[in-house]
């Protein structure tokens, strides 16, 4: 961001932010939300909130208008049932602050609603902010035309986000990831052993089907066939499976019972960044998972499927060859990824067997790489992206040179 203000300007006091609007989308949205609220009231102690978050918000002080697990919905035809009722509180929200305005307007993910939202309120004037980035970079790239109407301000959570909003002339920061906040640059594999009261002497590997329904569904059946190879030419390594919730496991469960010649799987209820501590190695679906796989700095075998139709309709739209985060980060296909076809019981062994077998240096590299994007993204990004959207403000409010007396 600039910062060649005129003398004058500079001794100007500091605006104050008095009333934000805010939207997020889904429980990780509430977590940003919350850290982001938190921050902003140190400098501005009688900051009003209000808008659509989680409990964590409303714990720091947002009031909320609608339940946020209104906005929490996922895929195609899921969004078109519930359409009408998005766009109305869309635009109840849109006249609510246009009349009363707030003096920034920050969405936080759920690009689908709040990138509409923002664009309604800039055309009243109002600054937008939007707090991660939308996969732009990846598929669809044509929204980005769209994203500049409506967006001021971008925080970015990762490095090659910010490229297509430098290209565009669009404000933009990395914020990094909260993430690498929260997880410790080291992680002791006896003591997450000793937690899950695992044997410490054993090799695991964790296994991480998606805390998604259409996931497991897609995922688990080549999984468990992998892990029968796994067991026949390394009989000695056991496997963990930490599960989202109880709806994920009972599916699992389900799918574990319709193989036979299956080895022992210890499930786990939650703690899946202590099962992946323990492990040697994580045979995932791809997701935010993969960056905390990085973070923990473990070895991974990434995989993702679609519905056929859908896995078309996609590949159409995609700019990317990579898809998980490790590989967007580095620039490099660090960790194998099995996707859609390529997603078969033989691949994800032979890519499970490569890692186990590995030369050292493998090893060495890929755990050096991930240390490296761990200290990258490690910022601080609750505390980085308040004062940024607060310096930023300030810059947007400042009354120009010529105006001065």
């Amino acid at each position: 961001m600039p910062h060649s203000l005129s003398a004058a300007v500079e001794t100007q006091a500091v605006n104050k932010i008095n009333r934000i609007a805010i939207v997020a989308g889904e429980s990780s949205g509430d977590i940003l939300g919350a850290g982001l609220i938190r921050e902003l009231k140190k400098a501005n102690p009688n900051l009003v909130i209000e808008g659509i978050g989680g409990p964590l918000m409303v714990k720091e002080g947002c009031e909320t208008l609608f339940p946020m697990d209104k906005l929490a919905v996922m895929g195609i035809v899921p969004i078109l049932k519930r359409l009408p009722e998005l766009l109305k509180i869309r635009r109840l929200l849109a006249t609510r602050w246009k009349k009363s305005k707030p003096d920034l307007f920050i969405g936080i993910d759920a690009p689908e609603f709040n990138i509409g939202l923002a664009l309604k309120l800039k055309s009243s004037h109002i600054k937008t902010v939007h707090y991660v980035s939308p996969s732009v970079w990846a598929w669809r790239p044509k929204r980005i035309v769209k994203i500049k109407k409506a967006v001021d301000l971008m925080l970015c959570l990762f490095p090659f986000e910010q490229k297509i909003y430098d290209k565009h002339f669009i404000d933009n920061t990395c914020v990094g990831h909260t993430l690498a906040d929260e997880i410790p640059l080291y992680t002791d594999k006896t003591e997450a052993k000793r937690t899950l009261d695992l044997e410490e002497a054993c090799r695991y590997i964790c296994v991480m089907p998606g805390s998604r329904g259409s996931e497991i569904k897609y995922l688990a059946k080549d999984f468990l066939k992998s892990l029968k190879l796994v067991n026949r030419f390394y009989p000695d390594i056991k496997f963990i499976a930490p599960m989202a919730n109880e709806l994920r496991k009972e599916q699992f469960l389900e799918a574990i019972n319709q193989e036979s010649e299956l080895p022992e799987i210890k499930l786990i209820d939650g703690q899946s960044r202590v099962a992946m501590a323990a492990s040697d190695l994580v045979l995932m679906a791809s997701g935010t998972a993969t960056l905390e796989g990085l973070l923990i700095k473990r070895p991974m075998v990434v995989a993702y499927k679609f519905g056929e139709l859908s896995y078309r309709i996609y590949k159409k739209l995609l700019i990317i060859d990579n898809y998980s985060i490790p590989n967007l980060l580095t620039g490099e296909t660090l960790i194998p990824e099995a996707v859609q076809h390529e997603c078969t019981p033989d691949a994800l062994f032979s890519e499970i067997r490569a890692w186990l077998d590995a030369d050292p240096q493998r090893w060495d590299y890929t755990l050096l790489k991930f240390m490296e994007w761990h200290q990258k993204l490690r910022k601080n990004a609750d505390v980085y992206a308040a004062s940024y959207i607060q310096d930023w403000y300030s810059q947007q409010n400042l009354l120009p040179p010529e105006s001065i007396d």
